[in-house]
């Protein structure tokens, strides 16, 4: 299954679901060097075509069929059935590739976490934002987060509503502040509504975290126009990110140019024009399954993003409850 293409390995990967994330992926896996795009499933086989033809692979009648042929899987299929397709392939002794959430309860994605270490296996979670140039740059210059201030909103799609919008949106910012923040949760606090779809479509959470740094995350599927920001409030200065923009300034006393009358203070601004996400993923994936590199989001990072979002909900769950017994709603 593995083959030598100019004196290097190659991976044979399959896609699982052919909808809006697969496809991007099987475009992806087909112009990768050291992607050999094998093939396609989905049980809607004429999506899967579709895709397919796109691309310039086959389609597989059976999931069972697929995994005969791969080395590695990249689930992008609806999150209820993460847990089950990612397991079945691990067990069939395939590298994963999940898209977020890893699994629909922390009980599910402790077992995939522990099917991927017994089978010895790449449990990889696509958590995107983790792959961006703004994630790296942050990282480098931000190492003791105070205060973080997050916000994603767009407006109201059908793709995705599966889930609420934490489970969606939220989890991706949730993620992204576990990686900067060493410290465990303390608490959270949460409210959150649903308005077009059956689960929460708007949602804002409070995370305090126990050394102190508090996070406070916006989410909404259900606004006029598309924003992703993010400000951060350190010891080392005052950092605010665009993820639309791809731009980012940092407020500090280190590096960039120095500010008028500003006390010492210097102002650096970064701006990517091309970054890609999604090729960033199918590097690091394909560097972890041939070449033994550290995964950068393993099933532990996403089981931990996973915990928290469920918690965030449970709390929105608690707060309407709340609210209801006071009869300030029906």
């Amino acid at each position: 299954m593995l083959r030598a293409m100019k004196n290097r390995q190659v991976l044979d990967v399959a896609i699982v679901g052919a909808g809006y994330f697969g496809r991007f992926h099987a475009l992806q896996a087909a112009r990768h060097e050291r992607e050999q795009l094998v093939g396609l499933y989905d049980p809607d086989q004429i999506r899967a075509l579709t895709v397919a033809q796109e691309v310039g692979a086959a389609v597989f009648r059976t999931y069972e069929s697929l995994l005969e042929r791969c080395k590695a899987v990249i689930i992008a299929s609806p999150a209820e059935t993460h847990h089950r397709l990612a397991r079945q392939a691990l067990e069939a002794g395939c590298h994963v590739l999940v898209e977020k959430p890893l699994a629909s309860t922390e009980e599910e994605g402790e077992e995939l976490v522990r099917c991927a270490s017994r089978q010895r296996r790449v449990l990889q979670v696509g958590h995107l934002l983790r792959y961006s140039a703004e994630h790296a740059a942050i990282r480098s210059r931000i190492k003791h987060p105070l205060y973080i201030e997050a916000t994603r909103i767009a407006p109201y799609k059908t793709r995705g509503t599966d889930v609420s919008v934490v489970l969606d949106l939220m989890i991706h910012d949730l993620d992204f502040i576990l990686s900067l923040v060493d410290s465990p949760i303390l608490d959270i606090d949460a409210m959150g509504a649903t308005v077009s779809s059956p689960s929460e479509d708007i949602a804002n959470a409070r995370v305090r975290f126990e050394n102190g740094c508090v996070a406070s995350i916006t989410a909404s599927r259900i606004s006029f126009k598309t924003e992703r920001k993010m400000r951060l409030f350190a010891q080392e200065g005052y950092l605010s990110a665009d993820f639309v923009g791809r731009k980012l300034v940092f407020i500090n006393r280190e590096t960039g140019l120095t500010l008028p009358e500003a006390n010492g203070f210097r102002r650096e601004s970064v701006h990517w024009k091309e970054h890609d996400n999604l090729a960033a993923e199918h590097d690091a994936f394909v560097a972890s399954c041939l070449d033994g590199k550290r995964i950068v989001v393993d099933g532990r990072a996403g089981l931990r993003a996973l915990e928290a979002a469920l918690l965030v909900g449970r709390k929105i769950k608690a707060a309407q409850e709340m609210i209801r017994r006071s009869g300030l709603i029906d």
